[in-house]
């Protein structure tokens, strides 16, 4: 029932969309060109990893729009007529293709405009969403009509849409939407090709510095007093974890359990810090943090940024270099 709600709910929605979009509202004519003069290409993201990846390859020449704005929660965004009228009317749109996006295909399929759309999971080899021990976890059931996926793969399998948490893979993603972006825009081929690789060289340095963090640890595991979106993150390092919930729970009051377990394995394995979210409030961390006799920190998902992160103009690096410090004490000290 929830579900169907939720399906009412996005159809009318696409409905006053597509009734607003033959205005193009937001088509601004007093908008600057381009430094060359000609038209910029017009990008919709609904997270911050890909809306930063683009506007460092497109500069200028890129008009990029994030729909989830600053402080708002990921999981829980449903797209308002105002941001249906931003994917139609744009030229790219980029997506992560997890659990969070189930509506894209409704908006994309019931549109006369489409704008070319790509999924972030299908720039990856992705990785199936799994539950660590102890981890709280309540049973749950996706419909999916055949041949739609959602990143649910057609065999049922659910994947972790969180891929960006991984360097490795935002090269994979930078790689990619530099060539959808010459492909609308061959004219610029060139310039995106030097931004790209230029950012590029950053990703890599900053890979390096992670493969350097992992390779020096004196621990291998972290534990999350809260979701636990980074499962490609410790792939790709060869780090363990344990956590209250998976990366896309609902759900945000672990049972008396799970926070038992989670103490017990803080003081057992002397681990000094217990991690939280960027927009978490902080509580199940501090909980188990005073029981265990440890400290807390906050790892950023960059799914989005806080009001005053997209005020200081924190971008991907910034919040990933931030990420690399606080595991370098956590798996250190």
């Amino acid at each position: 029932m929830k579900r169907l709600r939720q399906w009412m709910l996005l159809c009318f929605i696409l409905t006053a969309g597509l009734f607003l979009t033959g205005c193009s509202a937001f088509r601004q004519d007093g908008e600057q060109p381009a430094p060359d003069g000609r038209e910029k290409i017009r990008v919709v993201t609904t997270i911050f990893p890909p809306y930063d990846f683009v506007r460092q390859i497109g500069g200028e020449y890129v008009e990029v729009t994030q729909l989830l704005k600053p402080g708002m929660e990921p999981h829980s965004y449903e797209p308002s007529p105002a941001d249906i009228i931003r994917i139609t009317d744009s030229d790219l749109f980029l997506y992560a293709g997890g659990e969070s996006d189930v509506w894209v295909e409704e908006i994309l399929k019931g549109s006369d405009r489409a704008p070319v759309s790509c999924s972030l999971l299908d720039w990856v080899d992705p990785l199936e969403e799994e539950t660590s021990e102890g981890m709280q976890v309540k049973e749950h059931h996706h419909e999916h009509e055949e041949g739609k996926t959602d990143g649910v793969h057609l065999d049922g399998t659910e994947y972790d849409e969180h891929v960006w948490t991984s360097p490795v893979n935002a090269q994979l993603l930078v790689e990619n939407i530099c060539g959808m972006l010459i492909s609308l825009d061959p004219g610029r081929k060139e310039i995106y090709e030097k931004n790209a690789a230029a950012y590029l060289e950053e990703l890599r340095a900053l890979d390096a510095d992670y493969r350097q963090m992992a390779k020096e640890a004196k621990r291998r595991t972290l534990v999350f007093g809260d979701r636990f979106p980074f499962l490609y993150l410790v792939r790709t390092y060869g780090l363990e974890y344990y956590a209250a919930f998976p990366g896309c729970s609902g759900e945000s009051e672990p049972s008396a359990a799970t926070i038992a377990f989670l103490t017990d394995k803080v003081k057992e394995e002397k681990i000094p810090v217990v991690f939280r979210l960027e927009l978490s409030n902080g509580r199940v961390a501090d909980a188990i943090a005073e029981a265990a006799g440890a400290e807390t920190d906050v790892l950023h998902s960059c799914h989005t940024l806080t009001v005053s992160e997209a005020e200081q103009g924190e971008t991907y690096l910034s919040l990933m270099r931030r990420n690399l410090e606080a595991l370098r004490r956590a798996l250190n000290e």
